[in-house]
């Protein structure tokens, strides 16, 4: 019901008491003002999902090595942060990034500094990594620990090093947790707004805050739905080309030499 109320006022302009079907909204997005904060979002979330697979996956590759007892342990350590509210997490990193923060205190100690190292990109991506980092580990390595060690063992009774076994073995039947960890890290962090607003200071505008700002602020419903609808349509688009992907994983798996 939520999402025909969406599409309702998406595809809708309030004319008098009434609504009439209009694609106005739609014109509307094609100003530059509106397709920069598109592109601002997509990069950062992009940026932010990049990172978080290049530090999710050595550590879940690492985890799953461990033995169950340890592993689960560390496991938990991820997900214990996830039980606290997303917001307190997130003002976690004013007093630490803040020019009397822990890290200008820091580098102070040393005549360094202070950094301006709030209100900008590279917090936001931060702010990104620190809370979907989980959503990025969790899926990989639920497939890394479920590979058949026999498969691994035979490469090396093969005469493949390590390498040649990451690169051959492990690394492609990881795909799907790969995939499912991009997926879960790309679309809340296209879609955030607390994160660009705290660390960005409201002055990175992001399609979440873009989206909020037309629902609290401006009172236009259409717009925002419109933009919402955008959003789902991008959101979809990249579901199904990751989907494509892990299919074409899936296919070619049997023939990891």
């Amino acid at each position: 019901i939520p999402l025909l109320i969406v599409l309702f006022f998406g595809f809708t302009v309030k004319d008098g008491d009434s609504y009439r079907f209009s694609l106005e909204n739609f014109n509307k997005l094609a100003n530059i003002q509106y397709l920069k904060v598109f592109a601002r979002s997509l990069w950062l979330a992009f940026i932010a999902t990049v990172w978080c697979l290049l530090l999710g996956y050595p550590v879940s590759y690492i985890i799953s090595r461990m033995k169950p007892s340890k592993g689960a342990i560390l496991i938990m350590l991820f997900i214990v942060p996830m039980w606290m509210n997303f917001l307190l997490r997130t003002y976690a990193w004013l007093p630490i990034l803040g020019k009397n923060g822990f890290i200008n205190n820091f580098f102070g100690y040393f005549g360094l500094g202070p950094f301006n190292l709030l209100y900008t990109d590279g917090a936001v991506i931060l702010g990104m990594i620190y809370n979907f980092l989980p959503f990025m580990i969790l899926p990989i390595y639920t497939v890394l620990s479920k590979l058949d060690t026999d498969l691994t063992n035979a490469a090396h009774d093969l005469g493949a090093n390590k390498f040649e076994v990451f690169t051959k073995i492990t690394l492609p039947l990881s795909v799907p947790g790969i995939i499912s960890g991009v997926t879960m890290v790309f679309m809340p962090a296209v879609s955030t707004f607390v994160i660009s607003r705290l660390l960005g200071g409201g002055q990175y505008m992001l399609l979440g805050n873009l989206v909020e700002q037309q629902f609290t602020t401006v009172g236009d419903w259409n717009f925002g739905s419109t933009i919402s609808i955008i959003m789902m349509i991008i959101i979809l688009i990249s579901m199904a080309l990751m989907s494509k992907f892990d299919k074409g994983a899936k296919e070619g798996g049997g023939q990891l030499w």
